[in-house]
């Protein structure tokens, strides 16, 4: 599944940051004229789409483990100890990606404030040509010689 279709605790912020869904705001971000800000911030959504999964899977085999059901002969400290630290990387991870995603929307203007890009015209373009210059009055005259 491509990481655009996961979904990240901050898609919402996003919308309201650019003022489009995510699906238009992806689509923006491959034309030429894309700003870098949204780039960015597209970048740190899909790392924090993907980290939040890992999260996710990591707690869902954490509580397998010691479900009530489970046979307690299975049960293995190793496992845990290793999962928590997983675990604990994952979340260091989805935070640092949540305070970048969050320094880079605090810092860009309201979207009622961004200017809009410059309309470009795709009409015909003349080009005309001067007739050339007078030359100056002695141009190409010799001088004369003083004795």
């Amino acid at each position: 599944m491509s990481v655009r279709h996961k979904r990240s605790s901050q898609d919402g912020a996003l919308s309201e940051a650019f003022g489009d869904s995510l699906e238009e705001l992806y689509a923006q971000a491959t034309g030429p004229a894309a700003p870098a800000a949204l780039s960015r911030a597209l970048e740190l959504r899909s790392w924090l789409a993907i980290t939040e999964e890992q999260v996710a899977r990591v707690r869902d085999r954490i509580h397998d483990a010691t479900s009530a059901d489970r046979d307690m002969g299975e049960l293995s400290a190793d496992d845990l100890r290793f999962d928590a630290q997983w675990l604990d990387a994952a979340l260091s991870a989805r935070d640092g990606y949540n305070m970048a995603l969050g320094e880079l929307l605090r810092t860009m203007p309201p979207p009622s404030a961004r200017p809009e890009p410059p309309v470009r015209l795709a009409g015909p373009r003349l080009t005309t040509t001067l007739p050339p210059a007078p030359a100056p009055a002695r141009a190409g005259a010799a001088r004369a010689r003083r004795p």
